[in-house]
């Protein structure tokens, strides 16, 4: 019941997505089984010590750092609704630190590569798949756009007029992307041609899979992961990779930190600082390669 209730006001009052909802479910669920099942306690009767135990089960099977540290944020908000409410009096998540992460630099892909890629060919072709595969590459590359966003694009969103769209991101929060010239072009091709599509249901999504059912995460990671294994040998190969390339590029070349962070829709200029580290380290890079004194 506490749980419902604490979800229900993740949804309707603090207004989070339905994925963000679920990812905080997910969490709790799992805490609350672990309670029942180990100590036969109710999430009311949780102390300190509890969630300690927890986090020595999470890591024992494996779980990383971020992981630890996502649910443990997920039990601080829960927690400290719970003592809003009245519900509890004690805060046991008030001593507990998350475990330290390490730092990892954002990865990401070359920009000429993922050019060579685009206008391959050899890759792509005129198939309302393969054109749409092509334009969600082009659209998280040239808008930096977060996933869910880009799965949120509607055909009504895009200004073709003021070449922009206009995006909501985290928790309902509206902002305005530019985009180029050629997107706007293929934005444009691709439109007409779904609208030409034998589908049963017309959305106005902008994306859409084979058959004209919404877009959903798995295919676009599946998409993702399929065409960069063409030009990049790290691991990992998601759309976030994509929004990590968009604000390195924009980095490398000039673009104003707080101008960057406006695009990427993030709340805090902290969040979009990790994208310096990056270019030092291509300037370390030029140095070593260029300078008779490296």
């Amino acid at each position: 019941m506490a749980v419902d209730q604490f979800l229900t006001y993740l949804q309707h009052e603090k207004r989070y997505s339905p994925h963000t909802v679920q990812s905080y479910r997910t969490d709790l669920l799992e805490f609350r089984d672990f309670m029942s099942q180990t100590f036969e306690l109710t999430l009311a009767d949780v102390v300190y010590v509890h969630v300690r135990d927890f986090m020595v089960w999470l890591m024992e099977k494996g779980s990383s750092a971020s992981t630890v540290g996502r649910k443990l944020s997920s039990l601080r908000s829960f927690y400290k609704h719970q003592v809003r409410v009245g519900v509890v009096h004690v805060n046991p998540m008030v001593m507990i630190k998350a475990p330290k992460l390490p730092k990892r630099l954002p990865v990401f892909v070359d920009d000429q590569k993922l050019d060579q890629l685009l206008d391959s060919a050899e890759i792509f072709n005129d198939s309302f798949a393969s054109v749409r595969d092509k334009l969600i590459i082009e659209t998280l590359f040239g808008t930096g756009i977060r996933l869910a966003e880009l799965l949120g694009m509607r055909e009504a969103d895009i200004n073709f007029y003021e070449s922009s769209i206009r995006i909501l991101g985290k928790r309902n929060k509206e902002r305005i992307v530019p985009v180029g010239e050629q997107l706007v072009v293929q934005l444009k091709n691709y439109i007409e041609l779904k609208s030409l599509q034998n589908f049963d249901n017309k959305s106005d999504v902008l994306f859409v899979t084979d058959k004209g059912a919404d877009a959903y995460p798995k295919l676009v990671h599946r998409i993702v992961g399929r065409y960069l294994t063409y030009i990049s040998t790290q691991d990992k190969k998601s759309p976030h990779v994509l929004r990590h390339s968009y604000a390195t590029s924009l980095l490398n070349r000039g673009a104003d930190l707080n101008a960057i962070k406006e695009l990427l829709g993030h709340a805090s200029l902290a969040a979009t600082q990790v994208y310096t580290h990056n270019s030092v380290e291509r300037l370390k890079t030029i140095y070593k390669q260029a300078h008779p004194k490296a």
